[in-house]
């Protein structure tokens, strides 16, 4: 038997996924459908699927609301910058708080999420306390991937590595990026971004494991700042430019956290038979 599930769809400057509220609507299955959903041509399309739940009893005393996040493939994602300031916008315009911080539960761990009002009292942007990065010593910096310039390996909940070229429009985002997500030296598989330094910010193009080329990925910005900071490339300050839109990524001092500030935006709402 059939029944029908609301969602919404919603994007961070063009990474776009699917949410659906867990207080109204349970998913059994959610990897079956996030790859049916999320296909561009037979489902809603999307990158993948955001389910939005309220922390439980356990879990109150550090979060208000949970988010998971499923690619594109199916598989569980770690944690997504870009689908955690929406999980905000949804959550305060469709006034299921009115809380202007909202601790968020991830599978890296409680996100703080600052979500700053457009004039006619809805969110339209969000700074999200990403926390440190992870910066392992298995080996921060891989020689020997090709014909690429070695990159930076930094993680922020998920693994990234950063590699930084001299034109990025000359790099196949789509050939190298599935081949290093894949590469040995990834057991787990990684997000892989390539960046340029341009006089107005960094350029930036992602190839997200289980999802592919995306428009953005919040935390790929962070890592991608992280790894300038690293490399002498920048200050702790990036402007970050996706294809989807741009992030302003700050690696603070005071307490070594990221914070990412970028767009929140609706696209559209409907019903899907599951």
């Amino acid at each position: 038997m059939t029944r029908k599930i609301h969602f919404t769809k919603m994007h961070g400057a063009g990474n776009d996924y699917i949410y659906v509220d867990t207080l109204l609507y349970n998913i059994e299955d959610p990897s079956a459908a996030s790859r049916a959903w999320s296909d561009r041509h037979k489902g809603i399309g999307g990158d993948g699927l955001v389910l939005i739940g309220r922390a439980d009893e356990k879990d109150k005393a550090e979060a208000d609301f949970t988010m998971r996040i499923f690619n594109a493939d199916g598989s569980e994602a770690m944690m997504c910058g870009n689908a955690s300031r929406c999980v905000g916008k949804y959550l305060y315009d469709n006034k299921i708080t009115t809380q202007t911080q909202i601790r968020l539960l991830t599978l890296s761990g409680v996100k703080v999420l600052d979500l700053h009002l457009a004039p006619e009292g809805v969110v339209d942007s969000v700074t999200v306390d990403m926390n440190e990065p992870i910066l392992e010593n298995k080996k921060q910096f891989i020689s020997g991937i090709g014909i690429l310039p070695d990159g930076t390996f930094v993680s922020m909940g998920n693994p990234h590595y950063v590699i930084f070229v001299d034109d990025i429009e000359a790099v196949d985002v789509a050939a190298e990026g599935s081949r290093l997500e894949h590469h040995p030296a990834f057991p787990e598989r990684c997000n892989i971004e390539f960046a340029e330094m341009r006089p107005d910010g960094i350029r930036v193009r992602v190839w997200e494991r289980g999802s592919g080329i995306t428009m953005a990925c919040g935390t790929g910005a962070c890592a991608t700042a992280v790894a300038a900071a690293l490399t002498g490339r920048q200050r702790r300050c990036s402007h970050i430019i996706m294809d989807g839109g741009n992030l302003d990524i700050e690696w603070r001092e005071t307490d070594n956290h990221v914070y990412m500030t970028g767009p929140a935006t609706f696209v559209f709402e409907g019903d899907i038979e599951l």
